[in-house]
């Protein structure tokens, strides 16, 4: 004789319920939360005493490196990180990327080793898994809040205005104050940053995703920063009309026309003019600015690379050198 239906359903909640509890207790321990204040020393007002930015990290190794998000800590010259345990220690910014939300502290500390955790295969992630968003909104530490992956490889607008790809959408709610904490699994890996929801939408909530995350890291080690490349255009998407698309042999129906273009940039050297529209780049089509920023990447620097753009009947390919990035606009 079988458990009657009410009895199947109470043990799967409780397996549900038993599996957030482990990935909780595995996790928690290693999520902080990240205060920054605008002004550094002792000279110090009411007025000019407000918070650079207030949100919530990961410690990620044993010695203290901490992941958050770039808008928690921008702005801040002084940084406080308090762990699950109410230690405060003092924070520094080892690295920076607004373009994809990551930063990176470095954690002071008085000896010893503080709880870690590490992060995922974002790439196995799979739609309706369970996801567990654990960090600090408004200000109530170590929050738990749980629900599903809703879907893989959004893209969402980052803050400098770049285009983020490889987005974790979930509906485990958020609350500002979460930004910079983990989404994980029920084995409690790290499979995304928390960075974003929709209001006033109810569970429509966003993390970058773990791999992203593992890439920056390394980078922001090694370098402090993300290079990337450029040739000193600006510009907008714009249509092709069809009998250019016919004429050229084109691979898309839009392009970006360029709006104006930097004195003594790649571009600018290449020969490139206001009004071209650019329809490839290294023999890749480009149907937007959001496709070029992706293929100037840091490999492009210095790398001769060809332009394909039209002007009305005319089409011409320039060699254009990419450089680096050296300031944000």
């Amino acid at each position: 004789m079988g458990l009657p239906a009410f009895a199947d359903d109470t043990v799967l909640i409780d397996a549900y319920s038993q599996a957030v509890i482990h990935a909780v207790e595995l996790v928690s321990p290693a999520v902080v939360r990240i205060d920054g204040d605008r002004t550094s020393g002792r000279a110090r007002s009411a007025e000019n005493d407000a918070p650079g930015g207030s949100g919530s990290g990961f410690v990620l190794t044993p010695d203290g490196f901490v992941v958050t998000n770039s808008h928690v800590v921008g702005g801040a010259a002084e940084l406080r990180v308090t762990g699950s345990d109410g230690q405060q220690h003092r924070a520094d910014v080892v690295g920076d990327d607004p373009d994809t939300d990551l930063a990176l502290l470095r954690v002071t500390q008085n000896g010893g080793h503080l709880p870690f955790v590490s992060l995922g295969d974002s790439n196995g992630v799979k739609v309706g898994q369970v996801a567990i968003a654990i960090g600090n909104p408004y200000g109530f530490e170590c929050s738990v809040t749980s629900g599903v992956v809703s879907a893989r490889g959004r893209s969402l607008r980052a803050r400098s205005g770049r285009l983020m790809d490889d987005i974790i959408q979930t509906d485990a709610a958020l609350n500002p104050g979460n930004s910079g904490g983990p989404l994980v699994t029920t084995r409690g890996e790290v499979i995304g940053v928390n960075t974003a929801m929709i209001l006033p939408a109810q569970g429509l909530c966003f993390a970058i995703a773990s791999n992203t995350v593992r890439f920056v890291v390394s980078r922001l080690l090694r370098d402090g920063r993300i290079r990337r490349s450029y040739i000193g255009v600006a510009g907008q998407r714009a249509p092709l009309p069809r009998r250019l698309v016919l004429h050229h042999h084109l691979p898309a129906s839009s392009g970006i026309r360029v709006m104006s273009i930097e004195p003594s940039s790649p571009a600018a050297t290449a020969g490139l003019r206001e009004h071209d529209i650019i329809v490839a780049f290294d023999g890749q089509p480009v149907t937007g600015v959001d496709d070029l920023h992706r293929l100037l990447t840091e490999d492009r620097i210095g790398v001769t690379s060809t332009i394909v753009a039209v002007a009305g009947p005319e089409r011409r390919e320039l060699t254009v050198v990419p450089a680096e990035i050296t300031r944000r606009g």
